[in-house]
């Protein structure tokens, strides 16, 4: 069995940086088992009311829990993140921000709605509406190539604030590594979120989060790719590589790009991979409210690439 290792509540980061000390030292095969505090640092409470949002403190979002240092794992790596259990708390919070989200020019105002997540497959919202519940975490990322400290948002090719509502749990996250031990990092456990976040946030809680971690040796990731495990909506999973920029029509591309050349290393050429992207290809917007990079998704379901693609 996997070593299976905590890192308490109490122990966290706020910026992105390879200058970390890692708090846990790991080998491929290991579990790690994270308590995950509430993205504000608990400025936004049970009791908290609408009142309260415009009075959050930004240097104190994104308590990152990490790094773990994995060993063996080195630039040009893929670290693999199996995505084994998301718990989260019984309360969650959505919120209006003031200046955030996609469209602040029609909501200047803060609101805010407290979420009773008792009931753990769903949460009711306003007039009977009930949101189905599916834990992941919105930041899961590795300390970036360059030297300095970098905020948990935006996003970035070390993976971060992606926001990608598919990282439940059974899924594989794989992300580029760009130094030694890969100094890995999560927070921001979500309760639930639609693609895209577009209010900027999505049901925001505490929680737990255990992953086990794992190293592909010269994948040269360009940026992130993930599986998705087997749900109704999509019997066999999915293959999904993503695109991060700063324009949304460049975050597309690149991720087209990235899955034409995945296809590419499985035997079929560029052509090929292109038409194949056309008919069988499914595009995401995973993220698009973490300024100033959005977030983008191509799946090809595991059914149609077969046992070559399997995680």
């Amino acid at each position: 069995m996997p070593k299976r290792n905590l890192i308490k509540k109490d122990t966290f980061h706020y910026k992105w940086s390879k200058s970390h000390r890692p708090v846990l030292s790991i080998k491929p095969g290991d579990r790690v088992h994270f308590e995950v505090n509430e993205v504000t640092s608990f400025q936004i409470r049970k009791d908290s009311v609408k009142e309260d949002v415009p009075k959050i403190d930004n240097s104190k979002l994104y308590p990152l829990a990490g790094p773990v240092y994995v060993e063996g794992a080195k630039p040009g790596d893929a670290l693999i993140v199996n995505v084994e259990q998301v718990k989260t708390a019984n309360w969650g919070w959505t919120a209006i921000i003031p200046g955030g989200g996609l469209l602040p020019e029609d909501f200047p105002d803060p609101d805010l709605h407290i979420w009773n997540l008792n009931n753990r497959s769903f949460a009711t919202f306003k007039k009977g509406i009930r949101v189905p519940l599916a834990p992941f975490c919105g930041v899961m990322g590795v300390a970036p190539a360059e030297d300095g400290y970098f905020d948990a948002m935006p996003p970035g090719r070390h993976g971060g604030n992606m926001d990608v509502r598919q990282l439940t749990r059974g899924t594989k996250l794989m992300l580029p590594v760009w130094t030694d031990g890969a100094l890995f990092s999560t927070c921001d456990v979500h309760a639930a979120q639609g693609d895209g976040e577009v209010c900027i946030t999505a049901i925001e809680c505490p929680g737990e989060v255990t992953c086990t971690f794992d190293i592909v040796k010269g994948a040269n990731l360009s940026s992130p790719q993930y599986y998705t495990r087997r749900n109704p909506g999509s019997p066999s999973g999915e293959f999904v590589t993503t695109g991060i920029a700063p324009d949304l029509m460049e975050a597309t591309k690149m991720a087209t790009r990235n899955m034409i050349s995945q296809l590419g290393s499985r035997g079929l050429s560029r052509e090929e991979a292109y038409m194949l992207c056309s008919v069988a290809g499914n595009l995401k917007i995973h993220e698009v409210v973490d300024s100033p990079n959005w977030v983008v998704g191509l799946g090809i379901s595991l059914e149609i690439l077969g046992a070559r693609y399997a995680p």
